[in-house]
């Protein structure tokens, strides 16, 4: 049911049970937010978005509000700037005055709220107290002093990744984000998705820095630094330093790669086309037995599983991450067969996430098939630290015959595209014909859950994709309560996918998602080799260094033993 209200002079239209902030965001009047995020559950915590309502004697939080018929609206009155300037004063006061060296210094949302609202001086005295910086984690760092109690953090983990390894503790004065009994995140139930960073306003979360030790690496002359990069990685760089997200990126990326001392890149979708066989073959060897098979390239998932739900982990594929099968590759097989000792090859990993820096951490054979894992936003600050200037660089054709992989590896950047990568295989292992239509719509999109059901020699087959770690948990409770039609299930922790991942661009909102989702499908339509098995490198790889899919000797090299339980 519509209703007519009045904002700043003007009637607009609002249905009944809209937040004010709904609709002025529907109008194009901004209101600066603080606690709001998304989609997450209003609260109307921080204030900031306070507006006033004439015939009311207080101001109202846009956010959580709901319009009312023939309410007037006033959103930037000089009684509404004064407290919305008195809010920013009051956080300030309690805030270090480290802006210079922040990490988050230019994308800072206190930083811009103070820009905006113009405060130049500090009125209240600070009451600031150094406090312990979390560094228990491999993947994120804490700074308690850096935050502002907008609760964003604690929403995010609760309702979007159904943890809750973050929340208010203590009550009013006192209240703070915290752990349980205040131990560091490694000890918690944190599943290092980095979802966190993402939405923290301020830099009281940020990822663990890598680029000190990748910088050491690369003046060693001792070492030979390679990397390894995500099918996101190249797309994420376009969108950063402005340029089209075309054929050429992924090789201008090379050439930015080479320049900064990396002696040769590599693209870990080949690695995912290796996953793509090696689960092919596992899923054909089970499918007799109708046992459901959970992919396992995210390793926020894996922890779940393993912390979580450890009655799933024989559901688990034990096959490695992309990362760390690519890792063990360079080290065991690539270089060395180029005459370089493994001791001496540093690889160095670009991911859109930020649990892959524990999954490389916490390998625990004795070895490291990846030495170091860097996100997005870490290649991004050194690509700007050398001044490389990626709008005049010549792009870099791929060097060795590693880094050719099909566009269904490339798709593992989007929820769907790691499954819709390994039907198409399945499909042609069991029948010896291609997947036609080679596109499957129903596992493509940013919905949180997609089905897909087909037939396979008459034998019916049903995917299902979730990403949103909570949308799991709700699939895994269907499956614990009896639901035994699933046969392959994908999980991806972040919303959307790795393309939305904890190691991405600091305000990520559905219009890049979209843009990064397009690019990948658009290099599957683009691609030449649209599937795995045709991968010409992958049978180079299987005739020289490993064997066929899912053998012993794949197993030794590629696959995990999920009956170890990890336990930080």
């Amino acid at each position: 049911m519509l209703l007519t209200i009045e904002i700043n002079g003007q009637q607009v239209s609002a249905k009944r049970g809209e937040t004010i902030l709904t609709v002025l965001n529907r109008i194009g009047v901004k209101v600066p937010t603080l606690c709001f995020f998304g989609s997450l559950s209003p609260t109307g915590s921080c204030r900031m978005c306070v507006v006033e309502v004439e015939g009311l004697t207080h101001l109202v939080p846009a956010c959580s509000h709901q319009v009312e018929e023939w309410m007037q609206i006033h959103t930037h009155s000089p009684r509404v700037l004064k407290a919305r300037k008195a809010l920013v004063e009051l956080l300030l006061a309690n805030h270090p005055d480290d802006c210079l060296y922040c990490d988050r210094n230019g994308s800072c949302e206190l930083q811009d709220l103070s820009e905006e609202l113009q405060v130049r001086e500090r009125r209240y005295p600070s009451s600031h107290k150094p406090v312990q910086i979390d560094k228990t984690c491999a993947s994120i760092q804490r700074d308690p002093g850096k935050c502002v109690l907008c609760g964003r953090c604690s929403r995010v983990c609760t309702e979007i990744i159904g943890i809750s390894a973050i929340d208010s503790v203590g009550r009013g004065s006192s209240t703070r984000i915290g752990t349980s009994y205040n131990k560091g995140l490694n000890y918690h139930a944190c599943v290092k998705c980095g979802q966190c960073i993402m939405s923290c306003p301020t830099a009281a979360l940020t990822e663990r820095k890598s680029l000190p030790r990748v910088i050491e690496a690369l003046g060693n002359p001792d070492l030979y630094p390679v990397v390894q990069f995500s099918p996101t990685v190249p797309g994420a760089i376009a969108e950063e330093f402005g340029l089209k997200s075309n054929k050429d990126i992924m090789n201008i990326l090379r050439s930015a790669l080479k320049k900064i001392g990396f002696r040769q890149s590599f693209d870990v979708s080949l690695a995912s086309d290796i996953t793509i066989m090696e689960e092919a073959a596992l899923f054909l060897e089970r499918w007799p037995r109708k046992t459901t098979l959970f992919t396992s390239c995210c390793p926020s998932w894996v922890r779940y599983i393993e912390v979580f739900r450890p009655e799933f982990v024989e559901y688990l594929s034990p096959v490695k991450s992309p990362q760390q099968i690519m890792g063990a590759l360079i080290k065991q097989y690539i270089t060395s067969s180029a005459g370089i000792k493994s001791e001496k090859v540093f690889v160095v990993s670009v991911m859109p996430c930020t649990s892959k820096k524990t999954e490389a951490d916490v390998e625990g054979n004795g070895t490291r098939s990846v030495d170091a894992v860097i996100t997005i936003r870490e290649l991004v600050k050194l690509i700007r630290l050398l001044g490389i200037d990626l709008n005049n660089l010549e792009p870099e054709p791929a060097e060795n015959a590693f880094s050719i992989s099909s566009s269904s590896g490339r798709l593992f950047g989007v929820s769907g595209g790691h499954l819709e990568g390994l039907m198409r295989s399945i499909h042609f292992l069991n029948t010896g014909q291609e997947l036609n239509p080679i596109k499957i719509n129903d596992l493509r999109g940013l919905k949180p859950k997609k089905e897909s059901r087909m037939r396979i020699n008459k034998l019916p087959v049903n995917v299902v994709a979730v990403n949103g770690l909570a949308n799991a948990i709700a699939l895994m409770d269907e499956i614990a309560a009896g639901r035994d039609d699933i046969h392959i299930v994908e999980v991806m922790a972040c919303p959307g996918g790795c393309i939305n991942g904890g190691g991405q661009k600091i305000g990520t909102d559905e219009k890049m998602l979209k843009s990064r989702m397009k690019a990948l499908y658009d290099i599957d339509e683009e691609e030449i080799v649209k599937v795995a098995h045709k991968n010409p490198t992958l049978n180079e790889l299987f005739d020289k260094f490993l064997s066929k899919p899912n053998s012993e000797r794949n197993r030794e090299v590629l696959h995990k033993d999920r009956s170890k339980i990890i336990s930080e």
